[in-house]
């Protein structure tokens, strides 16, 4: 049975973070607020954000009055609340009365109070005040008919390394390891005499000390990751005890790897992050920022395989960028459906209404420092709450993906610290958004999932550059194919162990040599200037003879694979580029370079069908074009979107209706300059 909360998130929401506290001296800004808000379309709001010393303006002298005129008000005029947890801003009486609360850097120096997520997650005071804050917000409003979700820790993130951290970390290391001697054979610690004797010698990593350990190195990212997952968990316990039918969530942000989100999944119920691409900083066409986005929105998808929330974007300008660039008219409405389009149930923004002072006086807003719904910005974010509620059946539907990409967090982090081949940069996200290219390009719905994620439901799995061989991704990658699945596998890949340990014998490491059907000899790492290429002498339907190579090259030999493309030049002239090695009942292709775009795109056209992989739409996109699509029960949806200037048409394989206008097209559709539309499969008598 569904609980009341989740019932009330039975619709797409349209929101905003809003900041009334910023406004108690003016009370008519709020009777203001709700009337832009139902102009506006806007159905809930996130409140208490950043909001702590409104609340506690003195050690245990509580101010909720405010609050709960805010709430109630809201919810008779029909705007649900996402109410947050204020724990990622402590006030400044907080910091001077307990000093052991401030966050100390790398560099052992310890925090002023000032900015945000600048405590200790460790500090048992600092636990111990947000228990009592989370304690009597629970009380007062887990039972509100209008709070619908509990926001924890807006954008929760960083590192202490302080004296109480230092300690839970070598009880963690303990736990983990047992002895010291373990420790040290994980850590190859006899390299430069780092070996430890004693366990209080144990740091964290620092710029004036020990960077060179790598196991060290990755382990004190994963235990700051445990440690933040457990102060999350602390956070939440007084939110779930009052009332477990209220959802948790956690709005985190794209391809952040400080922390390794995926951890925290136990732990929420809803997934939401906050999205800003720098859009309109370039050449026109907004391709790669919608490539991006569009990756991050699959991973945050692939979490917990169902809908998810956008809980920030940007209604125009982001304050933050080099150059803060409006949204173009009518782009605002385009990215909105890119986000429904790959899975997120809500469009919310940061902020609802401009800051008077302080560092995001100049982000925009819903509502300007002019409030009139006259502005531009206004109209198109109600242009937004209009259209949500004609998509609203769409709401709960699913992206059917048959494809996945590994991002692994963890993976990255080793990559980071390999100290070698390419010290100006491995690209490991960039060869993930690479090959995401390819598959958004031919309008393919992809998962981006961890090496935890299971792999049975997918048909081609990519897994670049996968260094570090974590748990049994080996096992299951090789039982994947096994049982007749396609991956596509690249250089790097099977190196080192979970403590960044090298592998002894022939690479990539435990069974993937046979998978693949090769072993790794070397691999050349390129200056940027540098280029190789790849030459394919019979290429398959929809490849070309040459593409181009850079950043890295492994020279690899054959033992089972095919030879599909060859190195142009370079001593390593004519060995193996680019293979596929039957294995069981299906097949393995590698890639040993950094390739062109147009190469992953070409050579996705050829293995996507070959491994039962369809587009949403089967028809030819022009660059720039992309099709998503969801489904629910008997129906399916189709988000077609153009991050071109100028209007793009593409044929169709059947009719579409347009879920906005009612409008039927047949044959062709031409979207209009950043235009896009969510339409339907036509029914009978439509066409």
């Amino acid at each position: 049975m569904r609980t009341e909360a989740e019932i009330k998130l039975r619709c797409l929401l349209h929101g905003a973070d809003y900041n009334p506290e910023q406004w108690l001296d003016m009370p008519e800004v709020l009777e203001e607020d709700i009337r832009l808000m139902q102009q506006a379309g806007i159905n809930c709001v996130s409140v208490g954000i950043f909001s702590w010393v409104s609340l506690e303006p003195a050690e245990g002298v509580y101010t909720f009055d405010w609050l709960d005129r805010v709430i109630d008000s809201l919810y008779e005029n029909g705007i649900y609340t996402v109410l947050a947890t204020p724990s990622g801003a402590k006030p400044g009486w907080m910091a001077k009365k307990y000093p052991e609360i401030l966050r100390v850097e790398a560099d052992r120096r310890r925090n002023l109070q000032g900015g945000r997520h600048n405590h200790c997650y460790t500090s048992p005071v600092y636990r111990e005040k947000v228990t009592e804050m989370n304690t009597r917000l629970a009380k007062r409003y887990a039972h509100h008919p209008g709070v619908i979700l509990w926001h924890v820790s807006n954008e929760i993130q960083g590192e202490c390394h302080c004296p109480l951290c230092q300690a839970a970390f070598r009880s963690w290391l303990k736990e983990k390891y047992g002895t010291l001697e373990k420790l040290n054979k994980a850590y190859w610690t006899a390299f430069w005499s780092h070996t430890y004797t004693d366990w209080e010698e144990i740091e964290s990593p620092a710029p004036h000390g020990e960077t060179n350990v790598h196991g060290l190195v990755l382990d004190w990212r994963r235990f700051c990751t445990a440690q933040t997952v457990d102060f999350f968990r602390v956070e939440t316990a007084p939110l779930r005890a009052e009332n477990p039918d209220i959802p948790v969530t956690m709005n985190m942000m794209g391809f952040y790897d400080g922390i390794d989100y995926w951890q925290f999944l136990p732990e929420l119920d809803i997934i939401s992050w906050d999205s800003y691409p720098g859009w309109h900083n370039w050449d026109g066409c907004e391709a790669g920022n919608a490539i991006w986005n569009g990756a991050y929105c699959d991973a945050m998808r692939a979490m917990k395989r169902k809908p998810w929330l956008l809980m920030e974007n940007s209604p125009s300008t982001t304050n933050w960028n080099g150059v803060s660039r409006h949204k173009r008219p009518g782009f605002h409405r385009l990215t909105a459906i890119q986000n429904l389009a790959h899975g997120s149930d809500s469009i919310q923004y940061f902020q609802w209404r401009q800051s008077r002072g302080s560092c995001e006086k100049f982000h925009s807003a819903v509502v300007s420092h002019n409030p009139s719904p006259e502005t531009r910005i206004f109209r198109e974010v109600a242009g937004v709450g209009e259209m949500l509620k004609k998509l609203k059946d769409i709401q709960g539907s699913t992206v059917p993906a048959r494809a996945a990409i590994l991002y692994d967090v963890q993976n990255g982090w080793a990559i980071g610290e390999s100290k070698g081949p390419r010290n100006i940069g491995m690209g490991y996200l960039d060869l993930i958004l690479r090959i995401y290219e390819g598959f958004w390009r031919r309008g393919i719905p992809v998962d981006l999932v961890n090496m935890d994620a299971p792999l049975e439901d997918y048909k081609l799995v990519a897994a670049p550059m996968l260094y570090m061989l974590r748990g049994d991704i080996a096992r299951r990658l090789t039982a994947f194919v096994e049982q007749g699945g396609t991956l596509l596998a690249s250089y790097f890949t099977g190196v080192v162990d979970e403590t960044d340990l090298c592998y002894l014998g022939r690479t990539p490491a435990q069974g993937l040599t046979e998978v693949l059907g090769l072993w790794a000899e070397e691999i050349d790492g390129l200056w940027d200037h540098q280029r190789n290429g790849i030459l394919l002498e019979n290429p398959p339907q929809g490849m070309q003879n040459r593409y181009e190579a850079s950043r890295l090259c492994e020279i690899v030999h054959t033992t089972t694979a095919e030879i599909l493309g060859v190195y142009e030049s370079d001593y390593y002239q004519g060995m193996p580029a680019v293979t596929v090695n039957r294995y069981g009942k299906g097949r393995a292709y590698y890639t040993g370079t950094f390739a062109e775009p147009g190469f992953y795109y070409d050579l996705l056209g050829k293995i996507a069908p070959e491994a039962g992989v369809s587009p949403a739409l089967d028809t030819a996109l022009p660059y720039g074009v992309t099709v998503g699509i969801r489904q629910k029960d008997t129906e399916t949806y189709y988000f077609l979107q153009n991050f071109n200037q100028e209007p793009k048409t593409l044929e169709l394989p059947f009719p579409l209706c347009d879920l906005e206008t009612g409008e039927t097209h047949t044959g062709s559709i031409t979207l209009a300059g950043y235009g896009g539309m969510v339409c339907t499969r036509a029914k009978e008598g439509q066409a």
